[in-house]
C-alpha cells in the first residue's frame, strides 16, 4: 500500500470516473485503474462498484476512502512540520486560486511576490473551488485565493479585498445611456452567465435574483457552455450575443479595442465579493503566507481608482 494509490482511490471517489480521476492524478487511465486494482487485491475486498456509466465506492469502500484521506491529511502534516525546519522563504510556494481571480490577479501578483521574496519559487494552478479545497486539505496546495464565504475546519481564511460587479456590454448597447445599472434593467436583455460550479456565477445569482433560472423573467438569460470562463463571456458579449456581469478585475483587462466594449457600474447597494487567502491551521510557513497576502494587498493598489470609477473603460 503506497500513499500514491492512497491518493488515486480518494480522487476516483470524488470524479466517479476512471477518466476525470487519472487527469486529476496527472497520470493516465490504466495506470491509475491498475493502481486501484492492485489495492483492491491486497486489501482482499472491492473497494469500488464499477458500472459502465460511473464508478462509486462500495459501503466498505466508503470507509476505506475516509481512512485514505485522512492518511493524506496526516502525511501533509508532517511535511508542513519538515518545511518549517527550512527557510520559509527558501523553498517553493504553491498556490491555486479559482477561475474568476487567477488569470486577472496573478500577472499583478507574481511579479510583486518574486520582488518580495526573491528566493521562493512559485508554483500556481486555477480551478474550482471545491478542487481547491480538496487539494489544499491533502496537502498538494499550501494556500488558495478563493471568494467568501469559504468555510473549511483547520483552515483559516484572510480577507484580503473588495471587488465590485459590473456590467459589461457592446459600447453601443441601449444601457450605455445608464449611469448606473439596476438588476432589474437587465431583465429585457441577454444577459450571459458562467455555467454551474463556478461560485461567482451564485454570487451573481444572489446580487441579481431576478436572473434566477426558476423566474418567469428568465428567458432572455443564457448559461455559457460547461467549462467556459469569463473571458469567453467578453468573447460572446463582443460578437453580439448578449451583456454580461464581471468582477470588474475581469472587465477592466481586456485585448480588445477600447471602442468595442463598455462597463456599467450597478447602484447601490453594488454587488461584490470578498476575496481572500485560505491556508491549514497546521501550516508552519508563516511568513510565506504572510509575504503572499502582501503581494496580493499591494497589487491591488493600483486597481483601486479603477473600481472607484468603473465606467474608464467605456
Amino acid at each position: 500500500m503506497t500513499l500514491t494509490e492512497l491518493r488515486y482511490v480518494v480522487t476516483l471517489a470524488r470524479e466517479q470516473h476512471f477518466g476525470r480521476a487519472a487527469e486529476r492524478c496527472f497520470v493516465s487511465q490504466p495506470t491509475l485503474s491498475i493502481a486501484v486494482k492492485k489495492l483492491e487485491d491486497e486489501l482482499g475486498v472491492p473497494i469500488f462498484e464499477r458500472t459502465k456509466s460511473r464508478v462509486h465506492p462500495t459501503p466498505l469502500g466508503e470507509k476505506i476512502v475516509q481512512q485514505a484521506q485522512l492518511v493524506l491529511e496526516q502525511t501533509a502534516a508532517i511535511k508542513d512540520i519538515a518545511s518549517s525546519g527550512r527557510d520559509q522563504l527558501n523553498s517553493p510556494l504553491q498556490v491555486g486560486a479559482i477561475f474568476t481571480i487567477g488569470p486577472y490577479l496573478f500577472p499583478q501578483f507574481i511579479p510583486l511576490l518574486q520582488k518580495l521574496a526573491t528566493e521562493m519559487p512559485l508554483y500556481v494552478e486555477e480551478s474550482y473551488t471545491g478542487t481547491l479545497r480538496t487539494r489544499l486539505r491533502n496537502g498538494e496546495l499550501d494556500a488558495i485565493i478563493i471568494s467568501l464565504p469559504f468555510t473549511e475546519a483547520d483552515v483559516v481564511t484572510q480577507p484580503l479585498y473588495e471587488e465590485p460587479f459590473v456590467v459589461l456590454m457592446p459600447h453601443d448597447h441601449p444601457l450605455t445611456d445608464k449611469k448606473e445599472i439596476r438588476p432589474d434593467d437587465l431583465t429585457s436583455y441577454n444577459v450571459l452567465l458562467l455555467g454551474e460550479g463556478h461560485c461567482f456565477r451564485d454570487q451573481v445569482l444572489e446580487a441579481c435574483p431576478n436572473l434566477e433560472p426558476s423566474s418567469e423573467s428568465t428567458r432572455h438569460v443564457r448559461t455559457a457552455a460547461e467549462g467556459s470562463s469569463l473571458e469567453t463571456l467578453k468573447h460572446m458579449v463582443v460578437s453580439g450575443l448578449g451583456i454580461t456581469i464581471l468582477p470588474l478585475s475581469a472587465a477592466v483587462t481586456s485585448q480588445y479595442a477600447p471602442n468595442l466594449l463598455a462597463t456599467r457600474p450597478f447602484a447601490d447597494p453594488v454587488p461584490a465579493r470578498t476575496v481572500a487567502l485560505a491556508w491549514r491551521a497546521s501550516y508552519p510557513r508563516l511568513k510565506a503566507i504572510d509575504v503572499v497576502s502582501q503581494a496580493i494587498q499591494q497589487c491591488q493598489k493600483p486597481a483601486a481608482a479603477l473600481m472607484n470609477n468603473p465606467e474608464a473603460k467605456g
